[in-house]
C-alpha cells in the first residue's frame, strides 16, 4: 500500500479506495480480519480517518465491524451470489439491448479495440485478463447511453468480482472458454448490427453460464434459470 494518500480529496477516502481495491481484489480474502491499528500504520494515516473508510465498507456489505472496532471482510454468501446473478440477468440483455439500439461510430470503435485484446479467462487469470473482460463489456454498458444503467452495471461489477475469482476455482475445460469467445463476438456483431433482440438474447445466454452462475452452484444457493427467449 504505497499509492500517496495526497492525490485524495481526504485520508478516509484514501483508506476507503485502498482497502476496497484489496478486498475486490482478493487481496483481502473473505473472513479476513482487518485490524485497524495495524492498517492505520501500514496505509501511513490515523484511525480516525480509516474507522470512517470501514463504515463506508460496512454499508456496501464489504466488511463487518465487531465490538473491538476491528473489521473482517465479509464472507460470501450464497445467497448474495444469487442476487447478483438475478439482477444481472435482466440489466444485462437490457443494456446490450439498448447498445445495438443507440451505438454510435465511437462506440463501435471503443467495443472492437476492447474486443481485440480480449479472451476467455484462464483458470489462473492475470490483472490484464480481468481489465480486459471488464473494459469490453464496460464499453457495450457505455453504448447503451443510459447513465443509471451505466452506473448501476458499473457496480455490480465490483460487487461481483469476488464471486468471480471464486467461480474460476471449478476447473473449466477448453470447449468452455471458446464458447465464451464466441459468445463475446456474437455479442459484438449483433450490437454492430443494431441487432436488439439478437445482442439481449446472446448476452442472456452469457449470464446463465457466468462465473457468477458458478459461483451460485458453488455456493449452494437455489436459483431457477429463467428460459432464455424470455427477453427476446
Amino acid at each position: 500500500m504505497t499509492e500517496p494518500a495526497g492525490v485524495y480529496a481526504t485520508k478516509s477516502d484514501y483508506a476507503y479506495m485502498r482497502l476496497r481495491d484489496g478486498i475486490l481484489s482478493g487481496e483481502f480474502e473473505p473472513g479476513t480480519v482487518l485490524h485497524q491499528a495495524t492498517l492505520a500504520k501500514t496505509i501511513g494515516i490515523s484511525t480516525t480517518p480509516l474507522r470512517e473508510a470501514m463504515r463506508r465498507l460496512m454499508t456496501e456489505g464489504l466488511v463487518e465491524l465487531d465490538a473491538h472496532r476491528d473489521a473482517r471482510v465479509s464472507a460470501l454468501t450464497g445467497e448474495e451470489a444469487r442476487d447478483l446473478l438475478e439482477v444481472r440477468r435482466s440489466l444485462d440483455p437490457l443494456a446490450a439491448s439498448l447498445a445495438a439500439q443507440r451505438r454510435t461510430k465511437d462506440d463501435i470503435k471503443a467495443m472492437r479495440e476492447a474486443a481485440a485484446s480480449l479472451h476467455a479467462l484462464p483458470n489462473q487469470p492475470s490483472v490484464v485478463d480481468l481489465v480486459a473482460h471488464r473494459r469490453f463489456h464496460a464499453a457495450v454498458y457505455t453504448a447503451s447511453h443510459n447513465d443509471l444503467l451505466i452506473s448501476t452495471l458499473d457496480a455490480l461489477w465490483d460487487k461481483a468480482d469476488r464471486y468471480r475469482r471464486l467461480g474460476l476455482q471449478e476447473e473449466r475445460e477448453q470447449g468452455e472458454r471458446d464458447q465464451k469467445e464466441r459468445e463475446h463476438a456474437e455479442l459484438l456483431d449483433a450490437v454492430v448490427r443494431g441487432d436488439s433482440d439478437g445482442a439481449a438474447a446472446v448476452m442472456l445466454q452469457h449470464i446463465a453460464t457466468s462465473l457468477g452462475a458458478k459461483a451460485v452452484n458453488r455456493l449452494g444457493a437455489d436459483h431457477d434459470a429463467p428460459h432464455l427467449t424470455s427477453l427476446s
